[in-house]
């Protein structure tokens, strides 16, 4: 059987918000239906294109920004290179002018209401998020194929038989966190240089550090931003934004001109507990705000959950004094991991489990992560993990409207508070008495998963979603 192999950048990836498997996911879908028609000779025979949605992409599609991601990707532009500026203009021209520029190609005539369908009663079996993407050819001839979008940006054509993707040769495989920490107690490897010495397997060390590095410059860009960026979030609920008004406050009088000065400025408040939690709270929001407007921001593992990790590698950085490369190197890696052990012993997308899976999976990362680079050992770093993830257990996604606003943004402050916590209590703990496993809980998270009602993954039907009393066409 083949093992799902996951690097760091697997985890970790570079995208524009409001989320990874309806936004990141769709997009990375049409990119690969486009390079398909490329690959067989077609795009010059298109005459006509349809875009057909099915369970959760349908019933959240437009709250999650899924049809702008998926004609966007049909016209070639990349999520990590894109002008965030240019989304909803780019969208909003194809869908006044009827025409779709394909692969930047080809000029069709596209009807947004005829030609992108929501199928809101319709699911495919594979998995919730199912696009199918139709392309009509000349002589009557059609060409199909169906995409699912699994979570995490991670993405899965129909019919693709993963045993043929390349595998690379592991020094240090790991299905279960068990495997991880028989390969830290027999090597005396901390979790970040497990890590490392994998991903040897596919690249220098010097090109993961500098990939590493990259994706913390869009956390801290994305954090600076949003905290210096007012208004109201788009999408019709009319949220206002917060991590702007409580920088302010936070921050009073003091000058800065830059991320580094602001680091400084924040440094100089001091370290009470009140105004360390208000700024951990910041950091998230400002996050998640930039992901609800269509920023770009890193997959943390996903979107809806892109504002835990870096507001814990933040707090890290400005109050524990951790604002090297190597400590960032560190951090970030030993995160990844565990967010791949939850990928492959449960799942990371909240329509097949929750928001469990995202919150729940981020705050384990990030807690895991922390205690790493305070020293914990390597007992105490899963420990952290599970403790995170056991009070996320059961968490529902019942985003209202279908938008990754409400309740989604809060969940972020909270899930980086409670790895903290968790932090905390693991490296004020022995493990040796721990009485549950990170196996046991990622188990536990996947049958919490299969019992939980279909209402309760990021459909809307249930929970917070009908109990507000709104009225939006976003879902």
């Amino acid at each position: 059987m083949i093992k799902e192999q996951i690097s760091v950048f697997d985890i970790f990836k570079i995208g524009i918000g409001p989320s990874s498997s309806h936004t990141l996911g769709p997009w990375r879908a049409a990119q690969q239906f486009t390079a398909s028609l490329a690959q067989n000779s077609l795009i010059d025979e298109i005459e006509g294109i349809k875009i057909l949605l099915y369970g959760s992409l349908a019933k959240t599609g437009k709250g999650h920004g899924t049809d702008v991601a998926i004609l966007l990707g049909l016209t070639g532009a990349d999520p990590v290179t894109f002008d965030v500026d240019a989304v909803t203009p780019t969208f909003e021209r194809i869908q006044r002018d009827k025409k779709l520029n394909l692969a930047d190609h080809l000029i069709l005539d596209f009807d947004y209401d005829n030609d992108l369908l929501f199928l809101f009663a319709e699911s495919l079996p594979f998995h919730p998020n199912a696009v199918t993407f139709q392309a009509f050819l000349k002589g009557g001839k059609a060409f199909s194929e169906t995409y699912y979008s699994i979570g995490g940006g991670f993405v899965v054509k129909e019919g693709e038989d993963n045993s043929k993707k390349p595998q690379v040769d592991l020094p240090f495989p790991v299905e279960k966190a068990k495997d991880l920490l028989h390969w830290c107690l027999s090597t005396g490897l901390k979790v970040s240089e497990i890590v490392m010495e994998n991903e040897l397997a596919w690249r220098t060390e010097a090109e993961t550090k500098k990939g590493i590095l990259q994706h913390f410059a869009v956390m801290r860009d994305c954090i600076y931003r949003g905290c210096h960026t007012t208004g109201f979030l788009p999408g019709g609920l009319n949220v206002a934004r917060r991590a702007f008004p409580l920088n302010k406050r936070l921050i009073d009088k003091s000058e800065y001109s830059d991320y580094n000065s602001w680091v400084e400025a924040i440094r100089k408040g001091g370290n009470g507990f009140n105004y360390t939690l208000d700024w951990v709270s910041c950091f998230a929001l400002a996050v998640n705000e930039e992901n609800a407007s269509f920023g770009r921001v890193v997959t943390a593992p996903t979107n809806g959950a892109a504002g835990v990790i870096p507001a814990v590698l933040q707090y890290f950085i400005t109050f524990c004094d951790g604002y090297s490369e190597e400590k960032i190197i560190q951090f970030i890696a030993c995160a990844s991991e565990v967010g791949s052990i939850f990928k492959k012993g449960a799942t990371i997308s909240a329509a097949m489990g929750g928001c469990q899976a995202e919150i729940g999976v981020s705050s384990a990362m990030a807690a895991a992560a922390l205690t790493e680079c305070l020293g914990g050992s390597q007992r105490q770093v899963l420990m952290a993990a599970e403790i995170a993830m056991e009070h996320h257990l059961g968490l529902t996604c019942d985003p209202i409207g279908g938008l990754v606003q409400i309740p989604c943004i809060e969940r972020n402050t909270m899930g980086a508070i409670k790895a903290i916590t968790a932090s905390q209590l693991a490296l004020q703990s022995n493990p040796d008495k721990a009485k549950v496993s990170l196996d046991a809980v990622v188990n536990t998270m996947w049958e919490t998963a299969l019992d939980m009602n279909a209402k309760y993954k990021e459909t809307s039907d249930g929970g917070l979603a009908t109990n507000i009393p709104i009225s939006l066409p976003e879902c």
